[in-house]
C-alpha cells in the first residue's frame, strides 16, 4: 500500500508490516493514512480471509512520533492530517481512531502479532484486532498519561469489554509499562508465543481454511455481541445461522467432512 506498510497474500493471508523499523513504527500523519488506506482496502477485498498485523525491526509499535508531541507543545488547536480531533471524518471516529477501528471492522479475523514495545497508540492499534499472540518480553503500555494526555484512539471502546474496570483504570492512571506475561493474566493477550508472527500465521492460515462465509458471520455476531440485548442477539444468530444453511459454501462444508478430504471454498460475493 505505501512505503509504510506492506502487504503479502497468500492463500487468502494478508500478511500485513509496518515497515518503519528506523522510528519503531511510531505514528506519523503519514502512518495513519496508511493504516486507514490499508485497513479499507482489505476491508474490500473478497479475497482475504483472515488478516495478520505485526511491525518489522525492534517494535510492533511505538506509539505517538515525537514530532506530533512537539507539535502540540505550541499549544492552540492541534490537527492530525488536516482536521480537529473533535470532527468526525470516518462515520463516528476521527482519522486516529479509524486507524484503530477499521482492523476491528474487516470483516474477517484480524491477528496481531506484538513484540519489542506497544506503548500508547501502538497498544490501542494491537487492540483494534481480534486476537494478540504476544512476545512475553514485549513492553506495553496505555501511554498517554506520560504526555499529559488520555487515550483517544478507541482504546476506551476497545478497553472497557476486555478489562476489569478497576484494572483499566489503573492502567490509564499511571501510564505503568507492563510485560506480555502480565498481559496475558490482565486478558489482552490471547497467546504469549516466542515467536507472534510465526503463530499468528499458523493461525490465520487455519482460519482461512474455513467457510469464508461462516467466518465472517461469526465476526459480525462477536462485533455485535456487546452491545446488542440478549433478545436482538439471539436474534441476529438466528438471522445469520439461516441465511449459512443450504448455502454453496456451507454445503462444501459438510460435503468435504463427509468426504474426509479438503473443502474448496469460493469467496464470498462482493
Amino acid at each position: 500500500m505505501s512505503d509504510l506498510i506492506s502487504i503479502t497474500m497468500d492463500g487468502g493471508v494478508a500478511d500485513v508490516r509496518l515497515t518503519r523499523p528506523d522510528k519503531m513504527n511510531a505514528l506519523s500523519d503519514g502512518m495513519f493514512k496508511a493504516l486507514i488506506e490499508t485497513g479499507d482496502a482489505l476491508a474490500a477485498d473478497t479475497s482475504v480471509r483472515a488478516v495478520v498485523l505485526s511491525g518489522t525491526g525492534r517494535a510492533f509499535c511505538a506509539g505517538l512520533d515525537l514530532g506530533n508531541f512537539a507539535g502540540m507543545a505550541g499549544g492552540g488547536p492541534h490537527k492530525v492530517a488536516g482536521a480537529t480531533l473533535e470532527e468526525r471524518t470516518h462515520g463516528i471516529s476521527n482519522g486516529p481512531q479509524h486507524a484503530v477501528m477499521v482492523w476491528r471492522q474487516i470483516p474477517v479475523p484480524v491477528i496481531a502479532a506484538v513484540h519489542g514495545v506497544a506503548f500508547g497508540g501502538g497498544f490501542q492499534l494491537c487492540l483494534g484486532a481480534d486476537i494478540r499472540y504476544i512476545a512475553p518480553d514485549t513492553r506495553l503500555s496505555i501511554m498517554e498519561a506520560k504526555w499529559g494526555l488520555v487515550p483517544d484512539m478507541a482504546g476506551m471502546v476497545l478497553l472497557r469489554g476486555l478489562l476489569r474496570d478497576d484494572v483499566m483504570r489503573e492502567l490509564i492512571y499511571t501510564g505503568r509499562i507492563f510485560s506480555g506475561e502480565e498481559a496475558k493474566g490482565l486478558g489482552i493477550a490471547t497467546k504469549v508465543c516466542a515467536d507472534p508472527l510465526a503463530d499468528a500465521l499458523v493461525l490465520a492460515r487455519e482460519i482461512a481454511g474455513k467457510s469464508p462465509d461462516a467466518v465472517r458471520a461469526a465476526k459480525r455476531l462477536c462485533n455485535q455481541a456487546g452491545a446488542l440485548d440478549d433478545a436482538a442477539l439471539l436474534l441476529a444468530e438466528s438471522i445469520e445461522q439461516a441465511a449459512l444453511i443450504g448455502s454453496p459454501n456451507q454445503i462444501e462444508a459438510v460435503m468435504a467432512n463427509l468426504e474426509k478430504r479438503a473443502p474448496n471454498f469460493a469467496d464470498p460475493a462482493a
